[in-house]
């Protein structure tokens, strides 16, 4: 099975792109869950090909929030892109954390 890719991600409209992080979370949950109850069987690169597709839908529904961002007026855009990555760093470092205690 071949890694998804972006281009796939990018034709969905914003709403079908919301559904399918939903879709995905829950799967990759339901894999760690079954890999912590020994239910897991031999298709260990599911987890991989999961966590790769979540954040190819999540790379692009950010491209779109900044796009719409941009569009409003420059100055403000700025000043609310920078807010925003700072945010989304620490939401990505909370989520690794999350993850290394998992494991």
């Amino acid at each position: 099975m071949a890694l998804p890719k972006i281009e796939e991600a990018r034709k969905l409209s914003d709403e079908e792109l919301s559904e399918q992080i939903k879709a995905v979370k829950k799967e990759l949950f339901d894999l760690r869950f079954k890999k912590s109850t020994n239910q897991s069987e031999e298709k260990t690169h599911l987890v991989k090909h999961t966590r790769h597709r979540q954040a190819h839908l999540m790379t692009v529904q950010r491209e779109r929030e900044l796009a719409a961002t941009r569009a409003k007026a420059p100055e403000v855009a700025e000043a609310e892109v920078a807010e925003a990555e700072v945010a989304e760093a620490e939401v990505a470092e909370a989520e690794v954390a999350e993850a290394e205690e998992a494991t």
